[in-house]
């Protein structure tokens, strides 16, 4: 499966320049719409050719918008491996929360999926109906951490339909507290130039060791990330923000 769209980045055909207007058509102008860009708000736009620049909105309408570059940023603000993580769903309000701080740290796309120990996407909707609001979340974060890319949210799906985003992944991790498992130091540092790299993360209860089994086959290395038990929100953005570090994207 793929976590490709069109317009999840503002992608420029035009050279941009330091001091100039350029006018955005097509995809980019969709990638604009995508984000629910406004006059006078700040963009990060990447250029054909690679790069990325600051701009401010001067004028947006349904055939064309127009901006003012301003600034080139090195380096550039995404991260140098795309980052898939497959997160359980958990209940109330976490997974806002999830969402939220995965894209301040740079994934590429995030994939709620059912295990056998989490919620459905049906019983959490009956409790608070707001996963129609989970892209939503994604651009405001992007936003507000000046991305140049907004991460997709991949449709909820089951535990066998989700090992299926890790295919072609140089590195495949899956959080687990029991059984064997290698300290999260010991399998990263060995690695180097990961072009993509997927990261599981299980509900409150953990997984189940058929899924863990099930998991291995496709790829996936059970990891630790300490000896104490952490929430499903704490495990997940922890994973995502020692995995940035170690990439050199943070820091």
């Amino acid at each position: 499966m793929s976590s490709s769209n069109p317009i999840e980045y503002i992608e420029i055909k035009t050279p941009p320049k330091e001091g100039h207007k350029i006018r955005i058509t097509g995809e980019g102008l969709d990638g604009l719409y995508f984000r629910q860009a406004r006059p006078g708000e700040l963009v990060t736009l990447t250029g054909e050719g690679g790069g990325e620049f600051r701009g401010r909105i001067l004028s947006i309408n349904s055939r064309e918008a127009w901006v003012f570059v301003f600034k080139f940023l090195t380096p550039p603000t995404e991260s140098p491996a795309k980052i898939i993580l497959l997160q359980a769903l958990p209940d109330r309000e976490r997974m806002e929360l999830i969402i939220q701080k995965a894209t301040e740290l740079g994934v590429y796309s995030i994939v709620p999926f059912k295990s056998r120990r989490s919620i459905s996407l049906a019983e959490r909707e009956r409790k608070q109906p707001k996963a129609h609001r989970w892209q939503s979340i994604a651009i405001k974060a992007a936003k507000q951490s000046r991305r140049g890319r907004v991460p997709l949210l991949e449709p909820y799906c089951d535990f066998s339909e989700v090992l299926e985003y890790a295919g072609g992944s140089d590195l495949k991790v899956i959080l687990w507290e029991r059984g064997n498992k290698n300290p999260l130091r010991d399998v990263l540092r060995p690695k180097e130039n990961y072009g993509q790299v997927t990261l599981m993360v299980g509900p409150e209860g953990g997984f189940d060791p058929e899924e863990i089994r099930s998991a291995e086959e496709r790829g996936f290395i059970p990891v630790t990330l300490g000896q104490r038990i952490l929430r499903t929100e704490t495990a997940a953005i922890l994973l995502v923000g020692i995995l940035q570090y170690e990439l050199g994207d943070l820091g």
